[in-house]
């Protein structure tokens, strides 16, 4: 019988798989923007066009060929990690709040395919 520690520890690991496996298909673009919209995310960021933080486009640029790039996203949006901001400032950026890990996987992969 497995003991609750090791039944969260393997969908743990599990959750680690589905969030970090190379997308099997391309990102559902209404639906990323969806979790976008319903988080508010649109009111920092633009697709072309930055505002108070970067635009999709620049980040996907950024990110481009870099393996580790759908990590390191996910870890910014459902940590609360510091933002810095082109004034110097720094605010914790906000947690995409969304049930679903794939749904925000979807979100980082829509992103990165900009």
């Amino acid at each position: 019988m497995r003991s609750h520690a090791s039944v969260s520890i393997a969908a743990a690991v599990a959750a680690c798989f589905v969030i970090l496996a190379p997308a099997a298909q391309a990102a559902d673009a209404d639906s990323a923007q969806a979790l976008a919209r319903q988080n508010n995310c649109f009111r920092c960021h633009g697709v072309e066009k930055a505002k108070d933080g970067p635009a999709w486009k620049e980040v996907a640029a950024k990110y481009k060929g870099k393996p580790e790039a759908a990590a390191r996203l996910f870890t910014h949006l459902t940590t609360g990690e510091k933002a810095k901001f082109a004034d110097g400032h720094e605010e914790e950026h906000k947690i995409i709040k969304s049930p679903d890990p794939a749904k925000t996987k979807n979100l980082i992969d829509w992103i990165l395919s900009l």
